[in-house]
């Protein structure tokens, strides 16, 4: 299974296992997480951990109990322009390190390698010898990597030459379970979230700029970044000779409606001490409808104008549909839809959540995997997930 397809199955099934839950919860019963493995953890002390038996699907990693927030924990919603971003740099590093760690025999941990202050520190400006004694610090606090800005020439010059590239950098670690019934770090992944476009002031409480930043120098600017990350991280104790994957991520501009994307991944054996290649990641997020999606898709957007007129005709008071298409090349691997609507009662949901799921098995091929939410000011009212080549669609409506 590719990484796309992957990445699909995992979207799908984050939503049915929200629904799911959801039931549950209404029934008052859960699943019996029983005989749950006690192992041994050692994190400066050693302390007793839980792996639950129990294990969603085998796109989803099993994570230890208690739950360890990483080092580095809350720096991603700061770092990053969109709420988008944030949840597909997330997962989608899950999915990649599905590529070297299987979810069979690996257990995932949010990172606990990279404190907060060194994460921090790279991804600072690196400073010139005249900051570094300006600002008293040694070359070894010299860690940002991030290009230097001299100080020299206009203010759009100076960031027009040396943007940002580097916004995150986030860390997850995986598990497995040894014979003495303890667990050990036996790989680490590494995501680098790279600005599309660099945003800065020319005074303090003034107009904020844009700069947008080459495709081709973002990724050879990140590949250099990556370098330094690993050679870094050979030089750590705790990860001088485990496997390390590190991928590359392009996050959207601040007023995009849809999540950036990866655009490369390198893996690193446990004996390799310097990246050797890359794979190249050619996928992209495409807003329905959009004059993107007409110029570049027009078959899918057919397809999506269609449905979506269809919905038109049926409520006056409709406020909108919303696609947004993961393409893996010109393939189209995965379609989410949002519908909110005002609605007066129940039976009026569930009577459009029935004409909605004929209109999404009319419309759409059969090898497109289709979501669709439909929401109101109360929140979800309902979730329809027709798989690919599925026959008939999962449907649930929320109480």
């Amino acid at each position: 299974m590719n990484l796309q397809n992957k990445r699909w199955l995992f979207l799908k099934k984050k939503w049915v296992l929200a629904a799911v839950s959801a039931m549950l919860l209404a029934s008052g019963c859960a699943p019996a997480l029983q005989n749950d493995d006690e192992v041994t953890q050692e994190n400066g002390d050693e302390t007793t951990a839980v792996i639950p038996t129990y294990q969603i699907s085998e796109n989803f990693y099993r994570t230890i109990v208690p739950f360890e927030p990483g080092k580095a924990r809350g720096l991603v919603v700061s770092n990053l322009n969109t709420r988008h971003d944030i949840v597909e740099f997330e997962t989608g590093l899950m999915r990649i390190a599905q590529e070297n760690f299987s979810p069979e025999s690996f257990f995932f941990q949010e990172g606990q390698v990279l404190e907060e202050g060194v994460v921090r520190s790279w991804l600072s400006r690196k400073y010139t010898d005249a900051q570094l004694k300006e600002q008293e610090l040694t070359a070894e606090e010299n860690l940002g990597l991030n290009p230097v800005d001299s100080g020299e020439g206009s203010v759009d010059e100076r960031n027009e030459r040396a943007p940002i590239y580097l916004a995150h950098i986030m860390e997850q670690d995986y598990l497995t379970k040894k014979e003495d019934n303890s667990l050990q770090l036996d790989g680490v992944v590494i995501g680098l979230a790279l600005n599309s476009v660099h945003y800065y002031q020319k005074e303090a409480y003034g107009a904020q700029y844009e700069f947008t930043i080459p495709d081709e120098k973002i990724e050879e600017e990140g590949k250099k970044m990556a370098a330094q990350v690993a050679s870094r991280l050979r030089s750590m104790d705790k990860t001088k000779n485990i496997p390390v994957t590190i991928a590359l991520f392009q996050q959207a501009p601040q007023n995009s409606v849809t999540a950036g994307n990866f655009i490369a991944y390198t893996h690193l054996d446990a004996g390799d001490g310097e990246i050797s290649d890359w794979k190249a990641i050619d996928e992209e997020y495409v807003l329905f409808p959009s004059s993107t999606a007409e110029e570049n898709h027009r078959e899918d957007s057919t397809y999506f104008a269609n449905f979506k007129q269809d919905i038109e005709t049926y409520f006056d008071n409709f406020n909108g549909v919303i696609g947004r298409g993961l393409y893996s090349g010109e393939e189209l691997t995965g379609l989410k839809i949002e519908i909110p609507i005002q609605f007066y009662g129940k039976a009026e949901a569930i009577g459009f959540t029935q004409y909605v799921t004929g209109l999404v098995m009319e419309h759409f091929p059969a090898y497109i995997p289709v979501e669709v939410s439909i929401t109101s000011t109360s929140g979800t009212e309902a979730l329809i997930v027709k798989e690919a080549n599925a026959e008939e669609p999962y449907v649930h409506i929320y109480e």
